[in-house]
């Protein structure tokens, strides 16, 4: 599929506007794997004909690793140029594959004067299934086993358990928990601005933790939800020496693949 994708510069001087602004977020602009993701969003919001639009070059980063690490000066700095921006356009909706900046977006810009209905690209995809706007076949998932890794911002920070269970039971798959899951989930180890900076001293790694639990249910595909926990899983992976048996693959991709965009 040839991916079309305007900015929301382009509809406006077509004298039109888009249903919703697609936030890519800096993961899924620079990060080679992350881009993944973004195509695989793409492709699904172009399969399911939504009207959406990107910022391109006015997107710039959310705050959220300012604001996490402590740098509130610089978070305001980086939130109050993005709201201009998504004001002037009369931005009104936004969906974002990344929940850190779903999570900023949705909480922290209301009281900088930045009001959008902000959904998560997961919430997003398990409407476009209900309403029958995009179909998947799901039979080359037929007897794998699927394991779901709550991101921390989209999970306990927002409370969205269902959205991305209810997109995966769509695939031909069987979906078997993590002894730590939902309310009860371990983070990645990357969230507040953990990222950026080396691990603190300590007997394991968080996602080398995080990622034996995930092994231990002996799943064929780690399926994530965040640019970071895909990172922090995949090296999890990889440690253990597993990555020609378990692929750690985002929401979208998997979506994607079923409904062979």
């Amino acid at each position: 599929m040839e991916l079309k994708v305007k900015t929301v510069a382009e509809y406006i001087n077509a004298g039109d506007t888009p249903e919703i602004l697609f936030w890519v977020g800096c993961a899924g602009s620079f990060d080679d794997r992350a881009k993944k993701v973004t195509k695989a969003v793409a492709k699904i919001l172009q399969a399911a004909e939504v009207k959406f639009a990107i910022l391109g070059q006015e997107e710039s980063c959310t705050g959220d690793p300012a604001k996490r690490a402590g740098n509130e000066f610089l978070f305001q700095m980086q939130a109050m140029q993005n709201i201009m921006v998504l004001n002037g356009y009369e931005i009104k909706k936004i969906v974002t594959a990344c929940p850190h900046c779903f999570n900023t977006l949705k909480n922290e810009y209301p009281s900088l004067g930045g009001n959008y209905e902000v959904i998560h690209h997961s919430q997003l995809i398990e409407q476009l299934l209900k309403e029958g706007r995009l179909q998947v076949e799901g039979g080359q998932f037929k007897g794998k086993k699927i394991t779901f890794h709550d991101p921390c911002y989209l999970g306990r920070a927002n409370n969205v358990y269902e959205a991305p269970r209810d997109v995966l039971s769509k695939l031909d798959a069987e979906l078997v928990e993590m002894k730590r899951c939902r309310t009860k989930g371990l983070c990645c180890g990357a969230g507040g601005a953990q990222m950026f900076k080396e691990a603190e001293q300590g007997s394991k790694e968080v996602n080398v933790e995080r990622s034996e639990e995930a092994l231990s249910v002996k799943p064929d595909f780690i399926a994530v939800g965040c640019p970071f926990c895909n990172t922090m899983m995949t090296d999890g992976v990889k440690l253990a020496e597993k990555e020609d048996q378990v692929k750690v693959l985002d929401i979208a991709e998997l979506i994607a693949q079923a409904a062979d965009l």
